[in-house]
């Protein structure tokens, strides 16, 4: 058995090692693809064509910049409490569009939203105060519950920071943008079937909430103290979304974004930095999972374990190779019940699909949305999803709000699979 055989096998054990969950995932990642460079004979440093050293360099991807430009804007729109003013906005018009289910879908957005931009998803953020209200004007605890729980799917497959999606992006070379748009889309197709759901469950159970009542209910989540206008909380975000859609660089576009709250809300300069700097904070277990799964990247391709998956799948891939790898996504997304997980499949097999020639974006958005919403189906999400919300709704459960999760959660993925094959043909 040669050496590069046995790098390969290594570096085999370490990606199921990953799957299974027992060991700690970017430690796992980092000392067997470590292991791996190792045994195939790659040197630590010196001046050898590639090196573990430059293995590792490929780690520092220019998303993370992207990263820190976004961390920037979250920070200082939390400090200044424009974020808040935000979220009751939303919670008013969900309110205005759907009564209860409104204001529990709302919530789960306004969550999504947050964490998307903060990498660390807390449905229960929102839900503390939007859940008892929707279940006051009538939606069953279960179904605000379930409803709520959704915010995970926009803070994966919408964000900016998970591990898996930086990885992902990276690998594949796109950048931020569009890719969160149409992740956004298919999050929302989740949250509108459960809505057209929980009304009609409402309606079945002839549920009829006065306006009088309504209006007390929501006076209540209102009538907190906030720090600024509807319009002044808004501006920060205008100025995020079109440097988005012009294509400028994310990290000036998010610098860009807090100076703008920064202005508005007359916060000191010195204090303003500090709040961003705390934004930035939020980024320690990104940054370092990133740098650790590209590095891990690096040396499954150059032991040469993508051109063996390559060789063995080739035949399979040669027909339909995005489709086939929103397929695998999709499969492991479901056993591993869990994105982080995933990446030890996701990151090798996107590599294979791009060695055919298809077009990276669209193979991305495959490996992404495949496995980051059906992660939630058997169990409500692994880390701070359904488990965190079922506690400050009276009258949920575990086990009854997933069973209502699920058909939406598969019309989501639905979504998804028309927005990869669309990709795939133009």
């Amino acid at each position: 058995m040669t050496a590069s055989v046995i790098a390969q096998v290594v570096m085999v054990l370490t990606l199921l090692l990953m799957i299974t969950g027992k060991t700690p995932i970017y430690m796992t990642a980092i000392v067997g693809a470590t292991l791996s460079a190792l045994i195939a004979g790659f040197p630590i440093m010196g001046s050898a064509e590639m090196t573990i050293a430059k293995m590792v360099n490929t780690g520092l991807n220019p998303v993370i910049a992207d990263m820190t430009g976004i961390l920037l804007f979250i920070g200082i729109m939390q400090a200044t409490g424009f974020l808040d003013v935000i979220i009751r906005d939303i919670v008013r018009v969900g309110n205005k569009l759907g009564g209860g289910t409104g204001v529990c879908s709302a919530g789960g957005i306004a969550a999504g939203v947050i964490g998307a931009l903060t990498g660390f998803t807390q449905p229960v953020i929102t839900a503390v105060i939007t859940g008892p209200a929707a279940v006051r004007l009538g939606v069953d605890p279960n179904k605000c519950a379930g409803i709520q729980a959704h915010a995970g799917h926009i803070g994966n497959l919408a964000g900016f920071t998970h591990p898996t999606q930086v990885a992902l992006v990276a690998t594949a070379g796109i950048s931020f943008g569009l890719f969160n748009v149409l992740g956004l889309i298919a999050c929302l197709t989740i949250f509108l079937v459960s809505a057209i759901r929980c009304n009609a469950d409402m309606r079945r159970r002839g549920v009829v909430i006065t306006k009088e009542e309504q209006a007390r209910i929501m006076a209540e989540i209102e009538n907190r103290e906030y720090s600024t206008t509807s319009l002044r909380a808004f501006l920060p975000f205008l100025v995020l979304f079109i440097g988005f859609v012009a294509g400028f660089p994310v990290f000036l576009v998010g610098l860009a974004s807090a100076i703008v709250c920064m202005l508005l809300s007359g916060k000191p300069m010195r204090e303003a930095e500090a709040a961003m700097l705390k934004g930035v904070s939020l980024i320690a277990t990104p940054i370092v999972a990133t740098i650790g799964f590209l590095f891990m990247s690096t040396v499954i391709k150059q032991v040469g374990l993508v051109q063996t998956m390559s060789d063995a799948v080739g035949p399979v891939l040669s027909v339909a190779p995005v489709l086939i790898l929103f397929g695998v996504a999709f499969l492991t997304g479901f056993l591993t019940q869990s994105y982080a997980a995933s990446v030890s499949v996701l990151v090798p097999f996107l590599q294979v699909v791009l060695q055919t020639g298809a077009d990276p974006f669209a193979a991305c958005f495959a490996a992404a949305s495949g496995a980051s919403l059906i992660q939630y189906f058997l169990t409500g999400g692994p880390v701070a999803a359904l488990a965190t919300v079922i506690p400050v709704i009276p009258g949920s459960d575990l086990k009854t709000a997933n069973a209502f999760q699920r058909p939406s959660i598969l019309a989501g993925c639905a979504m998804a699979f028309l927005i990869t094959v669309i990709l795939t043909l133009v």
